[in-house]
């Protein structure tokens, strides 16, 4: 079922419901009221005709006449005039006598100065009379067939203005129940548009402030998000062909040098060292993409735990020596440590030691004396890492471009890169809630800072 039919039913319900309830209390309400006022006219006329008897003495003959001829609007009503001893004093009609008068039905008037009851539709009302001192019971029966004819039509009234109101709202529903959804219609209209080749396209946001214009937004802000992802996809599958194809086509053209003629155990061993160069660039590009793929995770994929920053140092601190005998890292305290708090955070310990050992590599790699300095540092909420060289620093111009993901600035030159490692490192920094900046100067040497929260915050 479509929200809009939903919506209208729903509507339709609770607003149904609710006058269907008003116009029962109303019913209810008038009947109540009609069936009270015509007691107090039965009481008034039974007062009435016992004055005419009593004081005015008007015969019981003219009585009975006047009842007889009476059309049943103002004198129908029949009465009855009994003592306390149960003596008939007077009746309307005793050959008809609607309502069978019992001593017990006299004792309870007696009693109670006044009872009311119905005998079918008939309205029957007894009470206690005093005149002269003496007391008289009176009975006073009567159908209200003027009142229950206009209780009858207002049912109808009621009934047919029901069903009124209720085919009005299933129109005034639909109709404004479809221009609200609108909005919601020209989405699913514009979003059938959009594909993978045209994710440029947006959903119209006609008023910010409601529910839907903020859907619509939260949408676009998702197309932002998955045309961004496929550009980046596009353009890291273009640097995956070319940074493979060329390592491979190296191995392959040097191979096949080799094969083109007989040379001596040193050629081929050269031809070997040549290859084996290349086959290594190949590993660590492809070790670097796949550390890569792992950074683009889903933070709640990733595992965490309390970690340590100094112990994490140390260990990428070795993992780098290891490569080249002539790295050094120095790693430091600028503060005394009050508590471990603060130099451990909650984190991944194999990405943020790729981290590290990224920015330690890079400092050495393009240092003249090839070495790090790694400083640690924190503030009340935040650990901070500095990673510092003297080596050839880097160029204004390429600053803004160096976390791009297989960026490689002018500096390329003086040794090679694949252009993963800084990405690589600031999407792990981010995965940690951090955030990486550069300063550098041509000739001076750079400083990476890195600041994540710590866990004493």
């Amino acid at each position: 079922m479509k929200i809009k039919i939903r919506l209208i039913l729903l509507f339709l319900v609770l607003f149904g419901g609710l006058l269907l309830a008003f116009a029962v209390f109303i019913y209810i309400s008038s009947a109540r009221t009609r069936k009270d006022e015509y007691y107090e006219h039965l009481k008034r006329e039974a007062i009435t005709k016992a004055n005419m008897l009593l004081d005015a003495k008007v015969s019981a003959g003219v009585l009975q006449l006047m009842y007889k001829n009476a059309d049943n609007a103002l004198f129908g009503e029949e009465v009855a005039l009994y003592d306390t001893a149960f003596h008939l004093l007077y009746h309307d009609a005793v050959q008809i006598d609607k309502v069978k008068e019992t001593k017990a039905m006299i004792n309870d008037i007696l009693q109670q100065s006044e009872i009311r009851f119905e005998q079918g539709r008939l309205q029957v009302v007894g009470l206690l009379f005093e005149h002269n001192g003496t007391h008289y019971v009176i009975t006073a029966a009567a159908i209200d067939k003027y009142g229950l004819q206009r209780l009858q039509r207002f049912k109808y009234s009621l009934v047919f203005s029901f069903i009124g109101i209720i085919g009005l709202t299933i129109i005034a529903g639909y109709f404004f129940v479809g221009k609200a959804l609108k909005p919601v219609a020209d989405m699913v209209d514009k979003v059938e548009e959009i594909t993978a080749t045209n994710l440029d396209l947006r959903v119209p946001v006609q008023n910010e402030k409601d529910e839907i214009g903020e859907l619509a937004t939260t949408f676009n802000k998702m197309l932002d998000r998955l045309e961004n992802s496929f550009d980046a996809q596009k353009q890291f599958v273009s640097n995956i062909s070319h940074e493979l194809r060329t390592p491979l086509a190296t191995i392959v053209g040097e191979l096949q040098i080799a094969l083109t003629k007989d040379r001596s155990g040193q050629e081929y061993k050269e031809v070997i060292l040549l290859a084996l160069a290349d086959a290594r660039r190949l590993v660590k590009l492809s070790n670097g993409l796949l550390d890569l793929a792992k950074a683009n995770y889903d933070q709640t994929e990733v595992s965490r735990r309390e970690l340590r920053i100094d112990e994490l140092l140390m260990d990428a601190r070795s993992a780098v020596i290891k490569t080249a005998e002539d790295y050094k890292v120095d790693i430091r305290f600028e503060q005394e440590i009050e508590d471990d708090d603060f130099i451990s955070v909650n984190g991944n310990e194999y990405l943020l030691k790729v981290a590290f050992i990224n920015l330690m590599e890079n400092a050495c790699k393009f240092s003249a004396d090839h070495q790090c300095t790694v400083s640690i540092s924190y503030h009340e909420n935040k650990l901070v890492l500095r990673f510092m060289d003297r080596g050839i620093g880097i160029a204004d111009a390429d600053i803004p471009y160096i976390f791009t993901a297989f960026f490689r600035g002018g500096n390329n030159d003086f040794t090679r890169g694949n252009g993963i490692g800084l990405s690589l490192t600031q999407k792990i920094i981010a995965m940690h809630e951090g955030n990486i900046s550069v300063w550098s100067r041509t000739g001076e040497g750079s400083i990476f800072t890195v600041e994540m929260p710590h866990l004493s915050r």
